[in-house]
C-alpha cells in the first residue's frame, strides 16, 4: 500500500495537475490539503484541456476526491466548478467528491478586502490572485472564520455573517473608502449554495482514516509550490498557507505514519508568476522563447510567467524541506532546439559561492547564479515514450539533475497529454 504526496518544488505551475492525473489511476482517493481557488491545475486528456481550481485532479480518473480541512473554499467557485466538470462529461456525486466540514469558507468580504488591499499598494503589490485566500486564512487564524459545518446550520451561519460584517464593513469603508456589503444578500446567496453542496460535506478525516484501514491508496495533491510556502518561501511574496509536504497530514487529518513517499514536481526550467526574487530569470530572447514555446501563462490568472534556467539551489531547498523521495520532471520538450542549457548550481553572494537559499530577501536579490553549461538537443522528444530513446544530451541533462539533487527521477513529461509521459518508476505499482 502506497500513500504519496505530490509537491511543487519551485514557485508553482510545475505541472502537478498532470502528474496527479497520471498517478490517480492507481490511487483510490485524491486529497487536496491546502490553498484555495488561487491554484490552477491544467490537464490534457484526449486532446481536451481541463482546468480545475479547487476540485482535485483525480476527478478525471473517476477517483474519490477529497477537499481537506486545510483548504479554504469559495462555495460559489466550487459550485460553478462542479457544473463545469460535469459539462465535460465527468461524473461528480457525493461518492466522488467529499468536502471537509472543517474547511473554512471564503466569503465575499474576503475577496473585496483582498482586492482593495492589493490596489492600495500601487507599485508595491504582492501579486495576489485577489481570490480572498489570504483574508480567509487570517480569519481562520484569528478564530473568527466560518466553516462548512457553520454553513449547514442556518441560524449559526446568519449570526456569524452579521457579526463578521460589523467589522469588515467598517474596515472597508473607513480604510479603503470602499462600498460595504449587505448581510441579507450574502446569507440568502450562501443558503442556496448550502443546499447544493450539503451532500458532499462530511468529516473527511474519519473517511480517510477508514480508507487507510481498508488498505486503500491515497494521493495527496499540493497546490502552489514550495517557495510560495508562508513559512519557507520568499516571504512576503508567498501564498497564505503551508505548501510543503508536512502540511499534507495536518490539512487532511491523517497521521504522518501513513505517508510512504513524496514526489517533487520539477519543471525542466524555472518559472514564476508575479513579483518576488528569481535568481535565474532570463530577461532575453531565450527567456522569451521558453515562455512562448512553453505557453507560460498562469492557469488561474492568465498572467505571463517569468522564465529562467533550472535552479538547483531552489530544488535542493525543496528536497530538504519536503523530504523528497522522487522527482517528476515536466516540460522537458520545451528545451528542445536550444544549443546549450544552463543549470544553476549555486549563488555568488558577497564574493562567496553558496548552495543554500538565503532567508533574507535583500541577500537573495543580491545573489548571482553560478551556472554549469550542458549541450542541448535539436530533436523533438514529444513522441518519445522510453528513456533510452531520448537524445543523449537530454539523458545527460536528466542524469545531471539526479546527481546534483541526489534524488531519483521517476517520471519525465515530454508534452501536455497524459500519454506524453515516460514513467521510470511508479510508487503505486
Amino acid at each position: 500500500m502506497a500513500n504519496i504526496i505530490i509537491i511543487g518544488t519551485q514557485w508553482g505551475d510545475e505541472g502537478k495537475g498532470k502528474v496527479v492525473d497520471l498517478l490517480a489511476e492507481h490511487a483510490d482517493c485524491v486529497v487536496r490539503f491546502q490553498g484555495g481557488n488561487n491554484a490552477g491545475h491544467t490537464m490534457v486528456v484526449d486532446g481536451k484541456q481541463i482546468i480545475s481550481h479547487i476540485i482535485p485532479s483525480g476527478i478525471l480518473q473517476g477517483k474519490t476526491c477529497i477537499i481537506g480541512n486545510g483548504v479554504v473554499v469559495d462555495p460559489l467557485v466550487l459550485a460553478e466548478e462542479i457544473d463545469y466538470i460535469r459539462s465535460m462529461g465527468i461524473e461528480i456525486n457525493e461518492d466522488k467528491l467529499k468536502i471537509s466540514d472543517k474547511a473554512h469558507l471564503i466569503m465575499p468580504y474576503h475577496t473585496k478586502i483582498d482586492l482593495a488591499r492589493e490596489e492600495s499598494k500601487g507599485e508595491n503589490k504582492i501579486g495576489t490572485t485577489g481570490r480572498g485566500i489570504g483574508p480567509c486564512y487570517e480569519d481562520k487564524a484569528a478564530r473568527r472564520g466560518i466553516r462548512f459545518i457553520d454553513l449547514l446550520d442556518p441560524q449559526e451561519f446568519e449570526e456569524k455573517v452579521k457579526k463578521a460584517l460589523e467589522e469588515k464593513n467598517r474596515y472597508l469603508e473607513a480604510f479603503f473608502s470602499a462600498d460595504t456589503l449587505d448581510a441579507e444578500s450574502i446569507i440568502n446567496q450562501y443558503r442556496e449554495l448550502a443546499d447544493k453542496l450539503a451532500p458532499y460535506v462530511t468529516d473527511t478525516s474519519v473517511f480517510l482514516n477508514q480508507a487507510l484501514k481498508n488498505n486503500q491508496q491515497l494521493l495527496f495533491e499540493g497546490a502552489q509550490g514550495t517557495h510560495l510556502d508562508i513559512e519557507h518561501g520568499t516571504y512576503p511574496f508567498v501564498t497564505s498557507s503551508n505548501t510543503v509536504a508536512g502540511n499534507a497530514c495536518c490539512g487532511s487529518g491523517v497521521g504522518p505514519q501513513a505517508i510512504t513517499g513524496v514526489i517533487g514536481i520539477v519543471k525542466a526550467y524555472t518559472t514564476r508568476v508575479g513579483r518576488g526574487p528569481f535568481p535565474t530569470e532570463l530577461l532575453d530572447d531565450i527567456g522569451d522563447a521558453i515562455q512562448e514555446k512553453g505557453a507560460e501563462f498562469g492557469a488561474t490568472t492568465g498572467r505571463r510567467r517569468r522564465c529562467g534556467w533550472l535552479d538547483m539551489v531552489v530544488l535542493n531547498n525543496s528536497a530538504r524541506l519536503n523530504g523528497l523521495t522522487g522527482l517528476a520532471i515536466t516540460k522537458l520538450d520545451v528545451l528542445g532546439g536550444l544549443d546549450s542549457l544552463e543549470i544553476c548550481t549555486g549563488y555568488e553572494l558577497d564574493g562567496n559561492t553558496i548552495q543554500y537559499f538565503p532567508s533574507s530577501l535583500k541577500k537573495l536579490e543580491a545573489c548571482r547564479p553560478v551556472y554549469e553549461t550542458l549541450p542541448g538537443w535539436e530533436e523533438d522528444i514529444s513522441v518519445v515514450r522510453a528513456f533510452d530513446d531520448l537524445p543523449q544530451n537530454a539523458k545527460n541533462y536528466l542524469k545531471r539533475i539526479e546527481e546534483l539533487s541526489e534524488i531519483p527521477i521517476k517520471i519525465v513529461s515530454v508534452g501536455p497529454g497524459r500519454e506524453e509521459t515516460i514513467v521510470l518508476e511508479n510508487d503505486f505499482v
